[in-house]
């Protein structure tokens, strides 16, 4: 589901109002009746009290004049509070406005800082509010008689709706630009806004409702500018594929995982069990010969080979044995350490290797200090999975900046390198050698454990070696491995949930997102 900034969202609307032909006011009504119903699904009980439905001059206003009319005809008791002043009102929104009016609703008018002051106490009285203030037409930190409004409004502590945006935020940022309103639910029309879908913005909108309020997928679709996306149930659904009754283990690919050393042989088996659970046919581990014998005992379901050692790390000389075992693709990198002759190792395998890479940890490490020579090139996709501080060693940022401009540093190195990039943390973000980028909404705070991110390098490899599509792959395992955590959080807690607890979830989550469960048949 694309996400879209201020410019795109009016063109789209301009769109489907001249070319496709459905009128503004047509568009403003789908939109105040899909709030409701929001609403209603949500916060029904809060109906029966009295609703307070803040509206400002423009569109977002006009939404409000339209939530207000359909929840008095409903029955709900209505304030309604222009900030502003009516003759300030025009187009659509005056419409809607002068409608409440002969409908026999009064507006109260609130042109300054005086008149909020005399009717506050009357929003604080209501049991919800509905903010319809400003929605995505800001462009500059809130002040005067707004930034009142929002700082009383948020020590009410009295449930907020805010309609496509909370008043404050802008679409095209992600940052706080200054004071805004905390709202409980965003019902956000027709298609999700940056801020409402990365930090630290995303904190003030509380659940986000994406709503259809007529504007065309193709209209969307086809919009000019940034291409971002929102991973969605709906399109990771698609991904997975029945499999037919005849196959066998050879249709489903051969991961190679190249992990493990001394003290980090669990990297190594979370990698290749990772792999299994996402339905790779055959995963074999090359690793230390030192830890060859530790790994094959963790898994039974897994092949291992061992690795030559020399005094500083893994031999070079390995590299030939490695590649001979290389079929269908290759993870590289969890727990292998980052002794120099390791390094060298990794420098030289993903040099020579002719099959899909998918690089995590010390495999990215290796390429801290040459990240010239870390690229695609046609025929070999290489995936990465840098976690922020692996990012800002490739990139030579702070993690800070890394944190503060995730989208543009992952897109500006996946362009540059021709790499897949799967940026982690909260808001994975994957970016392809085209520039498009993905934001996945799945996971939680319990993931920040050791382990998680050598599971995610294993799925990653798994799917890609049976999707045969690298940005299918990360966007598939990316979602899946945060669905999986988020099973493991409801069974276990966030505080309590390990990896191994995530890995064990991997099955269950294939199966929420396909919608399949034991037991069930087909006809």
């Amino acid at each position: 589901m694309r996400i879209l900034d201020t410019l795109q969202m009016r063109e789209a609307d301009r769109r489907t109002i001249e070319e496709i032909g459905v009128a503004s006011l047509v568009l403003m009504e789908n939109a105040g009746r899909q709030v409701v119903a929001a609403i209603e699904a949500t916060h029904g009980e809060l109906l029966e009290g009295r609703v307070a439905v803040l509206c400002g001059r423009g569109n977002n206003g006009g939404d409000g004049f339209v939530i207000a009319r359909t929840l008095a005809q409903r029955g709900t008791a209505v304030a309604v509070f222009l900030i502003g002043r009516v003759a300030d009102v025009g187009g659509d929104a005056r419409t809607n406005l002068d409608i409440l009016g002969r409908l026999g609703l009064t507006v109260v008018e609130i042109a300054d800082s005086q008149a909020w002051e005399l009717h506050v106490t009357e929003v604080r009285d209501c049991t919800l509010i509905v903010d319809a203030i400003v929605g995505t037409g800001l462009r500059s930190r809130i002040t005067g008689i707004l930034e009142t409004v929002v700082a009383d409004v948020n020590a009410s502590s009295i449930p907020v709706i805010a309609v496509d945006l909370p008043t404050g935020l802008s679409a095209d940022s992600h940052d706080t630009l200054g004071p805004s309103i905390e709202a409980s639910m965003t019902v956000t029309l027709a298609a999700p806004k940056l801020p409402l879908v990365l930090p630290p913005a995303e904190t003030r909108a509380g659940d986000v409702v994406i709503v259809d309020i007529g504007v065309p997928s193709s209209v969307i679709e086809s919009l000019d500018g940034p291409m971002i996306d929102l991973l969605t149930r709906t399109s990771m659904r698609e991904l997975v594929q029945p499999r037919s009754p005849d196959s066998h283990k050879g249709d489903y690919g051969h991961v190679l995982v190249v992990a493990g050393s001394v003290g980090k042989t669990g990297a190594a088996h979370l990698a290749a069990v990772s792999a299994l659970r996402s339905g790779a046919g055959l995963v074999t581990v090359a690793t230390p010969a030192t830890c060859q014998p530790i790994i094959a005992g963790m898994g039974a379901e897994y092949m291992t080979h061992p690795i030559a050692e020399v005094a500083g790390g893994l031999s070079s000389e390995a590299v030939d044995v490695v590649l001979e075992l290389a079929r269908d693709v290759i993870a590289i990198g969890p727990g292998l350490g980052q002794a120099p002759a390791t390094q060298a190792f990794i420098a030289a395998l993903v040099e020579r290797a002719a099959v899909p890479l998918v690089i995590d940890a010390d495999g990215l490490n290796a390429f801290a200090r040459s990240r010239g020579s870390l690229t695609g090139r046609e025929g070999r996709d290489v995936i990465i999975t840098p976690h922020p501080g692996e990012m800002a060693r490739l990139v030579g940022l702070s993690v800070n900046d890394v944190q503060a401009h995730r989208l543009e540093v992952a897109r500006a190195l996946a362009t540059s390198h021709h790499l897949y990039v799967v940026l982690k943390g909260h808001r994975t973000v994957i970016a392809t050698p085209d520039g498009k980028l993905f934001i996945n909404p799945t996971g939680n705070p319990g993931m920040a454990t050791g382990g998680t991110g050598d599971l995610l390098a294993g799925m990653i490899a798994a799917w890609l070696v049976q999707l045969l599509d690298a940005e299918a792959a990360c966007k598939l395992a990316v979602f899946l491995h945060g669905l999986a955590g988020d099973l493991a959080a409801a069974d276990k807690g966030e505080i309590a949930m390990t990896s191994g607890d995530l890995a064990q979830c991997i099955g269950g989550a294939i199966l929420e997102l396909t919608g399949h469960r034991h037991g069930d048949s087909s006809t």
